[in-house]
C-alpha cells in the first residue's frame, strides 16, 4: 500500500481543466530544462518522462507546440548551461536542484523559473513566501524541513538501542543547515545525539563515517543530497561494513542496497512541475503561483541487507511499505 499526503495548492484543481481549454496553437513555445545529473542517468531520464508525460496531458506535445531544450551537469559547475539556457530566451526553464536554481538566478531574475527537487527555496533566496514567491521563481518543494523526524523515527524503530545519528552530506549541494536545524530540534525529543557531518568529497565521506562508526550505538541519516547520489555505492558500502542502520531520501539508495527510504514520489513531484510550467505558459506569474509540497510518498525496504545488520524490521514498517526486497 502507497501512503499518499494531499498538500498541494495547485494539484487538485489542474487535473480538472478540460483537455479541450489546455490545447494550445500558435507559435512554438520553449522551454528549457537544466538537471543536475548525466545524461545517461536512469532515475533522471524517468523522472523528465513524467514531466512530458504531463505536459502532453495539459496539450503541449514535443515538435508540435512546444520545444524542450535539455541539458545535463553532474558536477557542480552549471554557470555556462545557465548561461547558455536564458540566452535561448525560453518562455520558462526547469530548475533541478538547489545548486542550478542558483546558477541560473545569478543569470536571470526575468525569466520564469520552476523549481523542482529543491528543498529550502526560502533560505536559499528564490522567493519570499511559499504562498506568494514575488520573483521569478515558484515550484515544487522536494521535502519540507520537519521529514527529518520521520527519517529519525524510523531509524529508532529499526534500531531500538540507536543513540547516535551522523547527519551526511554535502553543504554546497544540498539545504544542509535547513535539514540540520530541524534535526538539532527534534533529535533530543527522541534521545538521539546529532552528529553534524558536512563533506564534499568521497574522501570526506569515507572520513566521516569511518570516524563516526568509532563509537557504538550509530545510525547515518542521509538528506537530498548530489554529492550522496554520485557517491551512493561507497556510502552503502560503508554503512555494510560498519554495520551502521542508514536512512535514505530516494527508493533507488535501497535498490543498490540501502537498509531503508522514506521520501517524496519524484516522478510525481515533475508531474507536479508540468502544471506550473503548463500555467506560466498559459500566461500566470511565478509571483503569483504558490509553491507546492509533495503530494506522494513512498517506502523502500531492504530485507537482505537488514538481515546482514542483524536488525528485524517492525510489521508495520512492512505492511506500509511500498517496496520491499527480499
Amino acid at each position: 500500500m502507497r501512503r499518499r499526503e494531499f498538500l498541494g495548492l495547485l494539484g487538485s484543481t489542474a487535473g480538472a481543466w478540460p483537455i479541450a481549454a489546455r490545447a494550445q496553437s500558435g507559435p512554438m513555445r520553449r522551454i528549457g530544462v537544466l538537471a543536475a545529473a548525466s545524461a545517461d542517468d536512469p532515475e533522471i531520464q524517468a523522472r523528465l518522462a513524467a514531466f512530458r508525460q504531463r505536459l502532453e496531458k495539459r496539450g503541449w506535445y514535443e515538435g508540435r507546440n512546444v520545444q524542450i531544450e535539455t541539458r545535463f551537469a553532474a558536477g557542480e559547475n552549471f554557470e555556462p548551461l545557465a548561461k547558455e539556457l536564458v540566452a535561448m530566451r525560453p518562455d520558462v526553464i526547469l530548475a533541478h536542484t538547489t545548486p542550478v536554481a542558483a546558477a541560473l538566478q545569478r543569470e536571470s531574475r526575468t525569466v520564469p523559473m520552476v523549481l523542482v527537487n529543491v528543498s529550502d527555496p526560502i533560505g536559499s533566496g528564490f522567493i519570499t513566501s511559499l504562498a506568494r514567491p514575488g520573483g521569478n521563481f515558484t515550484g515544487v518543494l522536494l521535502y519540507e524541513a520537519g521529514i527529518v523526524g520521520k527519517w529519525m523515527a524510523l531509524l529508532k524503530e529499526i534500531a531500538p538501542g540507536l543513540q547516535r545519528v551522523a547527519l551526511v552530506a554535502n553543504p554546497k549541494t544540498t539545504a544542509y543547515d535547513y535539514f540540520l536545524r530541524s534535526a538539532e530540534a527534534i533529535a533530543p525529543s527522541i534521545a538521539i545525539k546529532l552528529v553534524p557531518s558536512p563533506v564534499a568529497t568521497a574522501a570526506d565521506i569515507k572520513h566521516a563515517i569511518d570516524s563516526f562508526a568509532g563509537a557504538p550505538n550509530g545510525g547515518l541519516l542521509l538528506p537530498p543530497d548530489g554529492t550522496s547520489i554520485l557517491h551512493r555505492d561507497l556510502i552503502i558500502a560503508l554503512a555494510a561494513q560498519h554495520k551502521l542502520p542508514a536512512v535514505y531520501p530516494f527508493h533507488f539508495f535501497v535498490a543498490a542496497g540501502g537498509l531503508i527510504s522514506y521520501g517524496a514520489d519524484r516522478s510525481d513531484i515533475f508531474g507536479l512541475a508540468a502544471s506550473y510550467v503548463d500555467r506560466v505558459l498559459r500566461g500566470d506569474k511565478p509571483a503569483d503561483l504558490p509553491v507546492q509540497a509533495p503530494t506522494k510518498f513512498e517506502t523502500s525496504v531492504n530485507l537482505r541487507t537488514a538481515k546482514a545488520l542483524g536488525l528485524s524490521i517492525p510489521p508495520g514498517i512492512l505492511v506500509a511499505a511500498d517496496e520491499v526486497i527480499e
